[in-house]
């Protein structure tokens, strides 16, 4: 019998009525901090290769597509803000129906060494956080960060982001993205996190334990499939708005396996 769910650990973070926050510098005061991420628990993360047809990023919060795989210069930045952007572009476009479609950045993942300390665009580790992109602020403070002048206009709309998430070449063998089923999670399940630079504060949402998860993947996903993932929505009429996701540990991943390298390209679509 195949198997249909894995035992995996996903970092969640205490609801302990403190500010959760996470610094990108030194601050000078030393505050005491309240980092995300540190109440682990025990999930069952099911196989969704059979519930494929039935996804809606409206309900669940993601899909799965194919997607064209003949782009493989991902070691061109220029090429893949070129060529590649507008693939992503015409993917959401077809998939969500949207007006319009920006892509504002993207970001190439892959397993990076224990002591690993600098990140760049082009590499960045996997997340291994439960966490959703955006929060109810931060979404049109990006959209009034990217659009300038068209902003406000557009904000009188309907507006959702979308990252797609697929791998650069091969299959993924380890470090898989798993995601909370959006009807499955409580809006007190979201939990404002910080985060701070040295000019300015930003935030997210990461997310408190609720045993009522539902956690979904898709194991072995190739080159030529992509995650459509919603990561804000602005309309309050009932469908999902933020979806928790995480990368993990699969406890199937063979010793030998291949390390994951990934693309998620991030974009706000108009309606």
């Amino acid at each position: 019998m195949p198997t249909t769910h894995v035992q995996a650990q996903m970092n969640y973070s205490v609801d302990n009525g403190r500010p959760i926050d996470y610094y990108f510098y030194e601050p000078l005061d030393k505050p005491e901090l309240n980092p995300p991420g540190t109440d682990t628990h025990p999930v069952s993360v099911h196989d969704g290769w059979s519930e494929v047809a039935q996804l809606s990023v409206d309900k669940q919060g993601f899909e799965l597509h194919e997607f064209d795989a003949q782009f493989t210069q991902f070691d061109n930045d220029e090429l893949i803000r070129q060529v590649f952007y507008q693939q992503v572009i015409d993917h959401v476009k077809r998939h969500t129906g949207a007006r319009e479609v920006v892509v504002f950045d993207h970001t190439i993942r892959k397993r990076m060494p224990a002591d690993f300390k600098v990140q760049t665009e082009a590499q960045r580790p996997a997340v291994m956080l439960v966490h959703s992109d955006y929060t109810v602020l931060s979404g049109p403070q990006r959209v009034r960060d990217v659009m300038k002048d068209r902003a406000e206009t557009l904000l009188q709309n309907r507006v959702a982001f979308y990252n797609v998430w697929k791998p650069l070449y091969q299959r993924v063998e380890e470090l898989p993205l798993a995601m909370i089923d959006a009807q499955t999670h409580a809006p007190e399940d979201l939990l404002r996190m910080d985060l701070k630079y040295s000019d300015r504060t930003g935030e997210i949402y990461v997310m408190r334990h609720n045993p009522e998860h539902r956690w979904v993947y898709f194991p072995h996903m190739q080159a030529h499939q992509a995650l459509l993932l919603k990561t804000y929505e602005s309309s309050t009429d009932g469908r999902c708005r933020f979806m928790g996701h995480s990368a993990f540990e699969d406890p199937n991943t063979p010793p030998d396996a291949a390390t994951r390298e990934s693309i998620e390209v991030r974009t706000m679509a108009f309606f």
